[in-house]
Protein backbone atom coordinates (compact mmCIF):
# COMPACT_ATOMS: atom_id res chain seq x y z
CA UNK A 1 0.00 0.00 0.00
CA UNK A 2 1.19 3.58 -0.63
CA UNK A 3 3.40 2.38 -3.37
CA UNK A 4 4.51 4.07 -6.22
CA UNK A 5 3.83 3.32 -9.96
CA UNK A 6 5.44 5.09 -13.13
CA UNK A 7 2.65 6.25 -14.88
CA UNK A 8 2.38 4.71 -18.18
CA UNK A 9 -1.51 4.61 -18.16
CA UNK A 10 -2.64 7.72 -19.15
CA UNK A 11 -1.82 11.15 -17.26
CA UNK A 12 -2.22 13.33 -20.06
CA UNK A 13 -0.13 16.66 -19.95
CA UNK A 14 -1.86 19.22 -18.23
CA UNK A 15 -1.69 22.28 -19.83
CA UNK A 16 -2.83 25.90 -18.33
CA UNK A 17 -2.61 29.20 -20.88
CA UNK A 18 -1.97 32.56 -19.54
CA UNK A 19 0.11 31.70 -16.76
CA UNK A 20 1.58 34.83 -15.68
CA UNK A 21 5.23 35.25 -14.10
CA UNK A 22 2.80 36.22 -10.84
CA UNK A 23 0.49 33.21 -11.19
CA UNK A 24 3.10 30.60 -11.61
CA UNK A 25 4.97 32.73 -8.35
CA UNK A 26 1.75 31.99 -7.03
CA UNK A 27 1.38 27.96 -8.02
CA UNK A 28 5.07 27.06 -6.97
CA UNK A 29 4.19 28.74 -2.87
CA UNK A 30 0.91 26.78 -3.31
CA UNK A 31 2.73 23.67 -4.26
CA UNK A 32 4.69 24.09 -1.64
CA UNK A 33 2.65 24.55 1.24
CA UNK A 34 0.53 21.68 -0.21
CA UNK A 35 3.86 19.47 0.68
CA UNK A 36 5.58 19.30 -3.27
CA UNK A 37 9.06 19.99 -3.22
CA UNK A 38 9.10 22.40 -6.57
CA UNK A 39 12.60 23.26 -8.34
CA UNK A 40 13.27 26.62 -9.22
CA UNK A 41 12.91 28.04 -12.51
CA UNK A 42 10.90 27.90 -15.65
CA UNK A 43 11.04 24.20 -15.56
CA UNK A 44 11.99 21.14 -14.01
CA UNK A 45 10.57 18.55 -11.16
CA UNK A 46 7.81 18.69 -8.17
CA UNK A 47 7.72 16.12 -5.94
CA UNK A 48 5.25 15.26 -2.90
CA UNK A 49 1.88 14.01 -1.91
CA UNK A 50 2.80 10.72 -4.11
CA UNK A 51 3.53 12.67 -7.59
CA UNK A 52 6.29 12.92 -9.45
CA UNK A 53 6.42 15.43 -11.87
CA UNK A 54 7.53 17.29 -14.86
CA UNK A 55 6.98 21.06 -15.40
CA UNK A 56 7.53 23.58 -17.65
CA UNK A 57 6.38 27.32 -18.46
CA UNK A 58 7.21 28.36 -22.05
CA UNK A 59 7.69 32.16 -23.08
CA UNK A 60 4.23 32.01 -23.80
CA UNK A 61 2.92 31.70 -20.62
CA UNK A 62 2.12 28.03 -21.20
CA UNK A 63 2.55 25.59 -18.32
CA UNK A 64 2.94 21.89 -19.15
CA UNK A 65 2.79 19.86 -15.89
CA UNK A 66 3.37 15.88 -17.12
CA UNK A 67 2.59 13.51 -14.27
CA UNK A 68 5.71 10.74 -14.52
CA UNK A 69 5.09 8.97 -10.94
CA UNK A 70 1.87 8.60 -9.01
CA UNK A 71 0.86 6.44 -6.00
CA UNK A 72 -1.33 3.23 -6.66
CA UNK A 73 -3.86 5.77 -4.54
CA UNK A 74 -3.98 8.49 -6.72
CA UNK A 75 -5.30 9.30 -9.71
CA UNK A 76 -5.28 11.36 -12.60
CA UNK A 77 -8.35 13.71 -12.09
CA UNK A 78 -7.23 14.16 -8.60
CA UNK A 79 -3.65 15.84 -9.62
CA UNK A 80 -5.37 17.28 -12.46
CA UNK A 81 -8.31 18.92 -10.46
CA UNK A 82 -5.92 20.09 -7.57
CA UNK A 83 -3.54 21.98 -9.73
CA UNK A 84 -6.28 23.69 -11.70
CA UNK A 85 -7.78 24.49 -8.34
CA UNK A 86 -4.47 25.89 -7.29
CA UNK A 87 -4.47 27.94 -10.75
CA UNK A 88 -7.60 29.54 -10.57
CA UNK A 89 -6.72 30.42 -7.20
CA UNK A 90 -3.86 32.49 -8.14
CA UNK A 91 -5.64 34.11 -11.07
CA UNK A 92 -8.50 35.65 -8.43
CA UNK A 93 -10.94 33.04 -9.47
Amino acid sequence: MGGRKLDTEGCQGIRFRNVTPDVFFCLKKKLQAYGIKVQPGNSGMLEGNGIVAHFSLDGGNNLLIVVKERSLDTYCGQVSGKLRSFVRECQGF
